[in-house]
């Protein structure tokens, strides 16, 4: 039998489920997760971005207006997405199972990946392990955080049996039951095949799930391009293809303006809200930028974007500064906006930033007002609420900031 190296959990309707498991009235009823308020003044806007089993079985599919929500399940119940508490239960969850094994990556908020090795490595060790996740899960998080488990001898095939099963599952796939288990998919419902690269297959008479499994990984490279196709095609197969680990090329927020703030001066503080966050992000993880760019979206639909390059810097005032002047014939130009971008690209670590002799800057060293942008970031960090903010700004809390 191939030996194991991953399983795979993937949470059921993971912000449903921790709405309904923190309040009871919720549990056994249709409730859906919206971007905006809901409330009684407001009570057709916005769209479901997320929703219960309950209102999946009632009819209610893929991210819809709370319109349609409301005709298709007229009882459905609307709840302000609260980002904050779904990563404290991604926290609680991962803490729970890191007890009992080894939680490698945590993929995004409502996935894990788990490594297996040495007994677990067998396919019935793997299979108790994952029967004892779902106890752990039940017993010390909460009877309604639900999972569904995947186990492969790789990521991607593990991430695949994963999903062959809702809610509540555990499937796994290997060489052994390849292809004929996931035969009656298409190519394109797996992980990694775009509409895109399905018109590339169909082009190299890939129709099915068969003729992609058979497929020379060599020939998989020329189809994709890359050597990514041949590595897709060989953990397809049941290779353990490790992950290659990806360097960061920089740092960005982007908002779509709800209506209050759509006037010139309100987007302006918008965007330096987004510009002070992207740069104390950047800061933490020890990185500089040496490219500041800027997008908005507008109502004329022309849309304006201004870029600057400069030294490598960490100043959120540097960027607060660049920020105002390349914003200023916009406000000036009285257009309205729908959304607004900005983009710190060319980034260096700050240990590998030359020196400036005339700036004055030290090799791989913070100047004093970088090293004032990271007090300022402490004592946020520790009150717990921005105590200092660079000047006047408009926080826009939405989908994945209010908490």
């Amino acid at each position: 039998m191939t030996p194991m190296r991953t399983l795979y959990l993937d949470m059921n309707a993971f912000f449903a489920s921790v709405e309904q498991q923190v309040q009871p009235r919720l549990r056994g009823r249709p409730v859906g997760i919206t971007a905006l308020d809901t409330g009684p003044h407001n009570n057709w806007a916005g769209g479901v971005v997320a929703c219960s089993y309950e209102a999946k079985n009632a009819g209610v599919k893929g991210i819809i207006s709370v319109r349609e929500a409301r005709q298709i399940c007229p009882d459905m119940i609307f709840i302000q997405a609260r980002h904050k508490l779904y990563a404290r239960a991604n926290q609680a969850i991962a803490r729970e199972i890191d007890k009992i094994a080894e939680v490698e990556r945590i993929r995004s908020i409502d996935e894990l990946q788990i490594g297996l090795g040495g007994p677990t490595s067998d396919l019935n060790a793997a299979l108790d392990l994952a029967h004892e996740i779902k106890r752990v899960m039940r017993e010390n998080v909460g009877t309604y955080m639900r999972c569904s488990i995947g186990i492969g001898p790789n990521q991607l095939l593990a991430k695949m049996a994963g999903k062959l099963e809702k809610p509540d599952g555990l499937q796994w796939l290997a060489p052994e039951n390849m292809p004929m288990r996931i035969a009656h998919l298409k190519p394109d419902d797996l992980p990694g095949i775009s509409r895109g690269m399905m018109q590339r297959l169909q082009k190299s008479h890939i129709w099915g799930i068969e003729e992609l499994y058979a497929l020379d990984p060599r020939h998989a490279r020329m189809i994709w391009r890359s050597v990514e196709g041949e590595r897709f095609v060989r953990a397809l197969q049941g290779e353990n293809i490790p992950l290659i680990e990806t360097s960061r090329g920089g740092y960005g927020q982007s908002k779509v303006l709800a209506p209050k703030y759509r006037s010139p001066e309100m987007a302006g503080r918008v965007g330096r809200w987004l510009t002070e966050r992207a740069v104390s992000r950047m800061r933490r993880d020890g990185y500089c930028a040496g490219k500041f760019h800027l997008y908005i979206s507008r109502f004329d639909q022309r849309a304006y974007q201004r870029s600057k390059t400069l030294t490598p810097s960490q100043d959120t005032r540097v960027f607060m500064n660049l920020f105002d002047r390349m914003s200023d014939s916009f406000i000036r130009d009285r257009t309205h906006a729908t959304s607004i971008g900005i983009n710190l690209t060319k980034i260096v670590n700050l240990k590998d930033r030359p020196g400036e002799l005339f700036l004055p800057l030290k090799p791989g060293q913070a100047n004093q007002n970088e090293k004032l942008s990271t007090l300022v970031d402490q004592l946020n960090r520790r009150y717990g609420q921005k105590v200092i903010q660079h000047g006047i700004q408009q926080e826009h809390l939405g989908f994945f900031d209010r908490g």
